[in-house]
């Protein structure tokens, strides 16, 4: 027997949403994250990290302006929270896999890797969608917007080490960023915190100026 949906005539559209500012900022993080894998495939890493960072800073925002914003209803907060969990499967699990298969020239050794950060992306998003914060305060796993922000600082040393070296240092380094985002360790909500806010801030600006200087 066929299950009925849950819609009736008063239900919003999809494209309602879209009006939704948090709803946009997660959009535009996608959009970062879009020109990061268009960026890697072509095999300019520099602006492929600009485009990470970038996505990492709109993921942040999201959150902030939501809970900032007066009148959004109990439905709006858990459409945005679904989006925003689908958008960084995006943002920190399938940007990272290409980035990997793309710098190891799509050869099948790298696609271990990639499939590890993916999964991993996809557990540990289904894994918060069910349980949430810790103690409301913390992360079961290495929260997500990590992987970028530590993927990007690490991409530095690019212009310091072979092509083979930096092959190994990445693959090592996306497996363990998977291997941690499953674990039990308890890491602490950064977005949550003005300090953090303005650090993420200058660290936006600083891998900015630095990748794109490197692209001139």
């Amino acid at each position: 027997m066929l299950k009925k949906n849950n819609f009736t005539e008063e239900n919003p559209t999809i494209l309602s949403y879209v009006r939704d500012l948090p709803n946009l900022l997660s959009l535009a993080g996608l959009a970062c994250s879009l020109l990061a894998i268009y960026f890697s495939i072509l095999g300019v890493f520099y602006a492929a990290m600009i485009g990470i960072v970038w996505a990492v800073a709109f993921d942040w925002s999201d959150g902030l302006v939501a809970r900032k914003m007066k009148g959004r209803t109990a439905t709006d907060a858990k459409f945005g929270g679904q989006l925003d969990s689908m958008i960084d499967v995006v943002n920190f699990g399938v940007v990272p896999a290409v980035l990997l298969l793309s710098f190891g020239a799509f050869e099948p050794l790298y696609l271990f890797g990639a499939f590890l950060i993916v999964a991993a992306a996809t557990l540990r998003l289904s894994y918060f969608n069910v349980y949430g914060l810790d103690g409301g305060t913390q992360y079961t796993g290495l929260a997500l917007d990590n992987n970028g922000l530590i993927l990007v600082a690490i991409f530095l040393l690019e212009s310091v080490l072979s092509h083979s070296v930096f092959s190994l240092v990445l693959y090592t380094s996306i497996v363990s960023l998977a291997i941690l985002n499953v674990s039990e360790i308890k890491t602490p909500k950064l977005s949550g915190n003005p300090r953090n806010v303005f650090l993420l801030g200058l660290y936006l600006i600083g891998m900015t100026i630095v990748y794109g200087s490197s692209l001139v």
